[in-house]
């Protein structure tokens, strides 16, 4: 449909060149779902094509007109979709198209997936004659069919009713669970090629997202069954294969395909990535990643975050929106790292840099969610903010419980020792000695961008830079920057 048809059907333009846009909150008309009310997407493949409405829509709730402004609500999309080269493995293929083609919408911005969706809908585009959310579902169902011709038959039940969007969200998590669970029998070494997914580059477009059978998407949404679907039936679409080429470094997870693919995705921007490695060439970071890890240089260790966690502060000062504004954009850099949640459940996460032997923190609500997936032996040597709510109380926790940390990271897939310790009684002795700082292995921090710098970061990162034992000098590099001069002063050296 051309851009003076749409106009015809819908207040409102669609197009790609509206990929990308923000809608801001002094801008924003309501919120669905984001940080503060729950929100998800579902598709569900029907087979029996009677039961399927092809282009109805569904209301259940409140409307927009009946919205306050400024306001925010729950929010779900539910699609039924029919047709007779569909089948249920590209259920999350045409789910995470959503956030595609729902960015064509002007004045509609859609973020994340899953039960992560944030949407804001613009002031402008209710001035323009938006009125009801039916419009943004039949637009989102013209979209979809125009653009994957194999969808035959298709119907959107939207919700915005709190407490039924609560109810459908707990059959949505079931079904998102029974997907996953199929990825984790197979390994990166049990095929030949991995999948590109390019969908965030609108938002991110240097990203370089690998999808491995050992490494979930950073959305989470994508599998690399769902990609391998993904490319079958649209050649043309955003999920590719990447051939894997030969294996440079097997415990960090590097290929010599990969990293072909990484000069190609990010337009010569990054040349070389290790799947699972947190510190050196790790994966970039695109603007939907489900969880946020950190490096802390004081204790030699890494705590995670995720988007949705109600907890406010991590020990090095920052909330997940700081670090994710850090590391976001599709920017590769050492010491932070976006995943999706399932890859807490690989047997090669982070491996590279002693995988659970290294995290020493995580967000109480993410560490409960993903329990299945820490090692026995690691469960409480693992701080939370109930534990450990900044560097000093996360330092005596973790000699409380003798984290490996503290004595030296063996790596499990090799057998080495990684690092050094910082809790030895010779190393408190020579600390307090003002002889020896604690060893870190965190190479230089790249910090690029447009945005302030958050001080809290460069005051953790000046705070450590005589405390880095025999590591190179720290170095700051602002890339793209914009540098404002007020006064330039010439003075004769004496």
């Amino acid at each position: 449909m051309g851009e003076a048809e749409a106009e015809e059907v819908f207040p409102f333009d669609l197009n790609p060149m509206y990929e990308g846009e923000r809608v801001r909150k002094s801008n924003m008309y309501v919120e669905l779902g984001g940080m503060n009310k729950p929100g998800f997407e579902l598709v569900l493949f029907e087979p029996d094509p009677d039961k399927v409405h092809d282009n109805e829509v569904t209301l259940i709730g409140p409307d927009l007109e009946e919205m306050e402004e400024g306001g925010t609500y729950a929010f779900g999309m539910i699609y039924k979709v029919y047709g007779e080269k569909i089948e249920k493995d590209l259920e999350a293929v045409i789910e995470r198209r959503n956030h595609e083609y729902q960015s064509y919408i002007q004045g509609y911005m859609h973020l994340n997936q899953r039960a992560e969706i944030w949407v804001r809908i613009s002031k402008e585009a209710v001035k323009k004659g938006l009125k009801s959310l039916k419009q943004i579902a039949k637009a989102t169902i013209m979209l979809f069919k125009s653009e994957l011709p194999f969808i035959e038959k298709m119907e959107a039940i939207y919700i915005t009713d709190e407490d039924e969007v609560k109810k459908q969200l707990e059959e949505a998590m079931k079904i998102y669970e029974a997907r996953d669970m199929k990825t984790r029998g197979l390994h990166d070494e049990d095929v030949d090629e991995f999948y590109q997914c390019t969908l965030c580059q609108s938002f991110a477009p240097t990203n370089v997202c690998v999808v491995t059978p050992d490494r979930v998407a950073l959305c989470g949404a994508m599998s690399w069954f769902d990609s391998r679907a993904a490319a079958r039936v649209d050649p043309e679409g955003p999920n590719a294969p990447i051939p894997k080429g030969e294996c440079i470094d097997p415990i960090g997870g590097e290929y010599t395909g990969v990293n072909e693919a990484a000069v190609k995705l990010s337009g010569g921007e990054y040349d070389s990535i290790k799947l699972h490695a947190f510190l050196e060439k790790p994966h970039t970071s695109c603007g939907c990643f489900e969880v946020a890890g950190f490096y802390i240089p004081e204790v030699d260790g890494i705590g995670w975050i995720h988007r949705g966690s109600k907890v406010s502060e991590t020990p090095i000062g920052l909330p997940f929106s700081t670090i994710a504004g850090s590391v976001g954009g599709g920017k590769q850099v050492k010491g932070f790292l976006g995943i999706g949640i399932q890859y807490f459940y690989s047997s090669k996460f982070i491996q590279y840099d002693g995988g659970w032997r290294r995290v020493v923190w995580m967000a109480s609500d993410l560490k409960e969610r993903v329990k299945d997936a820490i090692p026995e032996e690691m469960m409480d040597k693992i701080a939370t903010e109930k534990e450990a709510t900044d560097i000093e109380s996360l330092r005596e926790f973790l000699q409380r419980v003798d984290h490996p940390v503290v004595k030296g990271v063996i790596r499990e897939a090799d057998g080495t020792k990684i690092t050094e310790g910082w809790g030895t009684a010779e190393k408190i002795e020579e600390a307090a000695a003002g002889t020896e700082a604690p060893e870190t292995a965190m190479p230089p921090p790249v910090i690029s961008g447009e945005e302030e710098i958050p001080q809290d970061l460069i005051r953790a990162i000046m705070a450590n830079a005589g405390g880095m034992g025999s590591s190179p000098p720290i170095k700051i590099v602002l890339k793209d920057a914009k540098i404002s001069i007020g006064k330039v002063i010439l003075s004769k050296k004496e």
